[in-house]
């Protein structure tokens, strides 16, 4: 029986090579790589891979861990994982090896699993929150610096008929923050 495997993720290279050495290179591979974040499955070849898997272009999608599979909660993890089922693809975490299609346990460990990979998500969310407060604390503020000009020179050049670019140069801001001063004034 010939086996196809689709890989998932950034640690393509080293699945690939583990593949080859392990299995003696008899394992066609293909490989799907997004460079963003799992936070949404709206990536291009995270869509390329489940529309090969339709295709049934190969029999198992072999991925890290499941947090580089997906981190967007437990229904849309398993929505995915059942996805590949219902194509007839298996799956196969590399580093947590309890985490395989054909184990009886896979529903229970797979929920598990995408919880913890979603509150990893929410920690990091809390965390650069935290960050932005003690900044703001030690007085730092982020953003863009607030644009400096003399509202009363703004209105007085506007009423002397200038265009808004022209006063846009004069004080130096933008066309929009001299709009924004006259429509509040």
């Amino acid at each position: 029986m010939l086996l196809f495997v689709a890989i998932l993720g950034c640690f393509l290279a080293l699945l690939t090579t583990v593949l080859t050495t392990v299995l003696r290179g008899r394992i066609p591979s293909f490989g799907y790589v997004d460079r963003a974040t799992g936070k949404h499955s709206e990536h291009e070849q995270f869509h390329r891979l489940f529309q090969d898997a339709s295709k049934r272009c190969f029999d198992v999608c072999l991925f890290w861990s499941l947090d580089r599979f997906s981190r967007e909660g437990v229904r849309e993890t398993l929505n995915h994982l059942e996805l590949l089922s219902s194509y007839g693809v298996g799956y196969r975490s590399f580093t947590e090896q309890y985490l395989d299609s054909c184990g009886i346990f896979k529903d229970a460990v797979l929920a598990i699993l995408a919880v913890i990979a979603k509150q990893e998500r929410v920690r990091l969310s809390e965390r650069t929150l935290a960050g932005l407060a003690r900044a703001r604390k030690q007085g730092r503020i982020g953003g863009r610096p607030k644009a400096v000009c003399d509202r009363s020179e703004v209105e007085r050049m506007h009423k002397g008929g200038k265009t808004l670019m022209e006063i846009a140069d004069s004080v130096g801001v933008s066309k929009s923050t001299v709009h924004r001063l006259l429509k509040t004034a």
